[in-house]
């Protein structure tokens, strides 16, 4: 890891495209030529887990107990493309946010957001965003859904089992020990991934099954710890809602905001996620 006076950078790292199999979707090489990309992309959550040891030097563990990171991607990579993840260097303080931001080696940016802790005064990246919400009833793809509409995953595990053949297989951009043995808080954590995983997937999934056929791809994604860690060995009861539908020329827009409740209420962890319908490769815009 680099550091200046000002901003605190990474290594040179290779993201890896974890759905490489999944035909028919964006992280499919096939799908992703025939809809104009240059190969099957890597799912932008999965950059998260670069940034873990920035965040760490910059805020200290309590990153994960009161942190976010909040991105929006620019530029989608494909599998093993070099990437550097970069952070402001925050003054000290309990509520403080910086600017955070992943470009590759020649400079091309891929994601710009924040990273904070505890309650800065000022949005996120992606709260600080016009979302551009627009009538349903102007799209396609997405004509069914409704602003408010309530998104239940149910009481979930994040998905440890998972995250721990990342680990083994090498596919973890910054793997920490505390993804997999003991920690401050007892037992091992959810890395920002799969935290991410827990707070965005479940919850949207009766939704898409209504959609008409269409690839989607990660848009933005935030990650906002309340109560955390994310424990592996703990259930949470995950609910959402969404927030917005909108319109891009080559895609519809849908942002969705979702929450993980411990035992008793309490909120661990928030998310805010945007995901992009690629117009082109669906049968409502392509005769």
């Amino acid at each position: 890891m680099n550091s200046n006076n000002n901003v605190i950078s990474g290594p040179v790292r290779h993201g890896r495209n974890l759905s490489i199999d999944a035909e028919g979707s964006i992280h499919d090489d096939a799908t992703a030529q025939k809809i104009g990309f240059r190969g099957g992309t890597v799912a932008g959550d999965v950059h998260l887990d670069q940034f873990a040891p920035l965040l760490l030097e910059a805020f200290g563990p309590t990153w994960f107990e009161t942190g976010s990171l909040s991105l929006y991607f620019t530029h989608a990579t494909t599998d093993g493309e070099p990437v550097v993840a970069f952070l402001e260097r925050p003054t000290a303080g309990d509520h403080v946010q910086v600017k955070a931001w992943m470009e590759t080696p020649e400079g091309v940016g891929v994601c710009q957001g924040t990273a904070g802790v505890g309650s800065p005064l000022e949005p996120s990246a992606l709260y600080a965003r016009d979302l551009r919400p627009m009538k349903p009833s102007a799209l396609r793809i997405l004509a069914g859904v409704v602003v408010g509409e309530a998104l239940d995953g149910g009481v979930l595990a994040p998905r440890g089992a998972e995250q721990a053949i990342r680990l083994q297989q090498g596919l973890v951009s910054e793997p920490l020990d505390w993804y997999a043995h003991t920690t401050p808080w007892g037992g091992p954590i959810a890395s920002p991934l799969t935290t991410a995983q827990l707070l965005h997937w479940e919850p949207v999934q009766a939704l898409a099954r209504r959609l008409p056929p269409s690839v989607g791809m990660f848009g933005a994604v935030e990650i906002r710890y309340v109560n955390g860690p994310v424990l592996l060995d703990e259930r949470y009861a995950v609910t959402g809602v969404v927030v917005a539908v909108s319109d891009s020329p080559k895609t519809e827009v849908l942002w969705y905001d979702t929450v993980a409740r411990a035992a008793g209420d309490e909120v661990v962890a928030t998310c805010r996620m945007m995901t992009r319908f690629v117009k082109a490769s669906s049968p409502l815009y392509v005769a």
